[in-house]
């Protein structure tokens, strides 16, 4: 099975010319390499220029974030809709870092029901910022799991990708290790089918958190995860190229 790497670029290059040198440099590595399949996540303003220059089928696009709504005065914002106009198939909903400037459980169920009526694929972000030995994140990853997926029918689960990426290891210098995200998969499947049945065991979960070429390969192998959502590393061709082959 290939694996699945979205390549978050968040606030990044600053200009048009520097998205398309990063886009070619991704581009080149990831048709070299069969085993895996890509999901560039440019900022919006670069989207439609990147998608339109693209003629291949190795790389996919997906947008940072967007409105659940479908038009009107939401100044700033995107929509779905546009979205998919500007030739991307999927977004990111719920990342950490939106979460962290005040989106709400209740706002990822409703983009998450905006994405599959648009026909994009979600990337729905979960995880907590930090871990107790009583196990509390357990609960707060079933939250945000329960509430965002509360409209989905079985049938829909499958499009989704559920990305767990714990906040403290974003941006840490140490990932996650491969032992406790295997646990984490178990309990992300367990807790989807406790709520939509059976179709929740198969889910594909990507992993999020300081994921670089040294874990990226150990963290598919043993994590019980279907790919990666790569933030800093995604940004740096070298890096991101040395990733990439890694995983085949």
């Amino acid at each position: 099975m290939k694996s699945i790497v979205v390549a978050n670029w968040k606030m990044n290059p600053a200009t048009m010319r520097e998205a398309k040198q990063l886009f070619e440099a991704t581009r080149k590595v990831a048709d070299s390499i069969k085993s895996v399949s890509v999901i560039v996540a440019p900022p919006s303003i670069f989207l439609r220029e990147l998608t339109s220059t693209y003629k291949g089928k190795k790389v996919s696009f997906a947008a940072q974030n967007a409105h659940f709504h479908t038009n009107g005065a939401y100044t700033g914002e995107i929509s779905m809709l546009q979205v998919k106009d500007a030739k991307a198939s999927a977004v990111l909903i719920g990342h950490a870092e939106r979460r962290l400037v005040g989106e709400t459980n209740e706002e990822t169920r409703q983009k998450v029901n905006a994405a599959l009526a648009a026909k994009l694929t979600p990337i729905l972000c979960v995880g907590e910022t930090k871990r107790t030995h009583a196990g509390e994140h357990f609960t707060f990853i079933k939250e945000q799991l329960r509430t965002a997926l509360a409209d989905v029918t079985p049938g829909h689960l499958t499009k989704i990708l559920i990305a767990y990426e714990p906040v403290w290891a974003i941006g840490a210098t140490q990932a996650m290790v491969p032992r406790d995200m295997h646990e984490m998969a178990i309990f992300i499947r367990k807790s989807i089918v406790e709520m939509h049945g059976d179709k929740g065991r198969t889910m594909k979960i990507l992993y999020g958190g300081s994921v670089d070429s040294t874990n990226a390969s150990d963290m598919v192998e043993h994590g019980d995860v279907q790919g990666l959502l790569v933030g800093r590393a995604s940004t740096e061709a070298e890096k991101f190229a040395i990733l990439l082959k890694s995983l085949s």
